[in-house]
């Protein structure tokens, strides 16, 4: 086997707590032997880390969040950049991009890729991008410039939020690209002729981290005022996780039934959330935890009686791909309830491991909410059915062996 190539590996923020996801990925490709160095294009703003973070070994550099906090490092890049045989290349691929992206954040991502170039952590061999827009922008840019190669793993917000156009040239020149639904590899696909070049990779789970669940779920149906049945729910506060429409189907179920919800999670719509919840006379009813480390996470899915999470597609485009606490939630034996939106629909089934509705319909929700809080039998039975699903198709072990054969391949090609 030819030698492993040291990887820089390019990511919009880290940690953060959000996006377990991409550091499990990270920590399954150092314990596969993979030489990673992370490049973060912004500075952390989350106060808690997950255990995952901890566990990965990678070093991390980060890049001038805004380029004039550190002119003399961008100037230093620039310079730098003029002597590069890629320079030429550059400006002219980068003139090429501004008319259809006049903006401050398309020379953002020219500045952070002439630091990145003239830096070059720890002798870099392959450059690989997490998400498809603005991170693959300063990924692609640096290629371009040192001639090194890039790969990209796309996600959902990225695929969906990105123009045609900037897409289909990305995936022109990345050696690969992954992503974690259906619906994006579809997408993606559509956008190049190079259809072999996209890679359909769901992320999964670590399943030794959220082990089986024996302890007894609760025979809750909301009829006791003393001990209502108890909702979870997991996400950042904005437009996509349709946490508006989740309020609403609230504020619609019948007055006698008795629940109480936690959410978890940050986001910029918190205080506008919180004060419809009010409006719609639920302020007592729900609990807002604000952001938790993943343990506390597990603790509440063990202690919920079921999940829920109203996906939408936001105005912008913007939606999730598949929401990764929708399978850590069912590999507690957690009944979920969501939409049919982007790839939800590649975990849960309605009535079979699961409860989906249509997205934008509070109407529907709630019909479906009242039923899994009226009837634990039924929870119980998708919980187990859910289960089932995540440990028997969405083990993140199967993402990190075909990440690592479409590594090794490449390695294999330039030996």
């Amino acid at each position: 086997m030819p030698p492993r190539r040291k990887i820089l590996v390019v990511l919009k923020g880290y940690p953060r707590l959000s996006e377990t996801f991409i550091a499990q990925e990270l920590l399954g490709l150092e314990k596969a032997g993979f030489d990673l160095t992370l490049i973060s294009m912004r500075r952390p703003t989350d106060k808690k880390r997950h255990p995952v973070h901890d566990e990965i070994k990678a070093r991390v550099v980060y890049l001038p969040e805004y380029l004039h906090e550190e002119p003399i490092r961008v100037l230093k890049g620039l310079f730098a950049g003029f002597s590069k045989p890629g320079f030429g290349a550059l400006m002219k691929r980068f003139f090429a991009d501004l008319p259809r992206d006049i903006s401050r954040n398309r020379f953002r991502r020219l500045g952070q890729a002439l630091v990145l170039a003239r830096e070059w952590p720890d002798n870099g061999e392959w450059l690989h991008a997490h998400f498809i827009h603005t991170p693959a922008s300063v990924t692609e840019y640096a290629s371009v410039l040192t001639g090194t190669p890039w790969t990209c793993s796309a996600h959902a917000k990225d695929i969906w939020t990105s123009p045609d156009w900037d897409l289909g040239q990305k995936l022109g020149s990345a050696r690969w690209a992954v992503t974690c639904t259906r619906s994006g590899y579809e997408h993606m696909k559509a956008l190049t002729g190079r259809k072999d070049a996209v890679h359909l990779s769901y992320h999964g789970l670590d399943l030794a981290r959220f082990g089986h669940f024996a302890g007894e779920r609760s025979n809750r149906d909301g009829s006791d005022p003393a001990d209502p049945a108890f909702i979870l729910s997991v996400g950042r506060a904005v437009e996509k996780k349709g946490y508006d429409v989740l309020l609403r189907a609230l504020a619609l179920l019948p007055k006698e039934l008795n629940w109480r919800m936690d959410h978890i999670g940050g986001g910029e719509e918190l205080s506008k959330l919180k004060k419809l919840a009010a409006e719609l006379g639920l302020a007592e009813r729900i609990t807002w935890k604000g952001a938790l480390a993943q343990e506390d996470v597990l603790d509440h899915y063990r202690r919920a009686d079921l999940f829920t999470l109203a996906c939408r597609i936001a105005a912008n485009g913007d939606r999730d791909g598949l929401p990764n606490v929708l399978v850590e939630a069912s590999s507690q034996r957690l009944v979920c309830l969501s939409t049919d939106v982007s790839g939800v629909p590649e975990l849960l089934s309605d009535g079979e491991n699961g409860l989906v509705v249509p997205p934008e319909d509070p109407s529907a929700l709630a019909k479906a909410l009242e039923t899994a809080i009226r009837n634990p039998d039924l929870r119980k039975r998708l919980g187990d059915a859910a289960e089932e699903r995540v440990r028997g198709h969405f083990d993140y072990h199967s993402s990190i062996r075909q990440l690592s054969g479409l590594f090794e391949a490449e390695w294999q090609k330039a030996s």
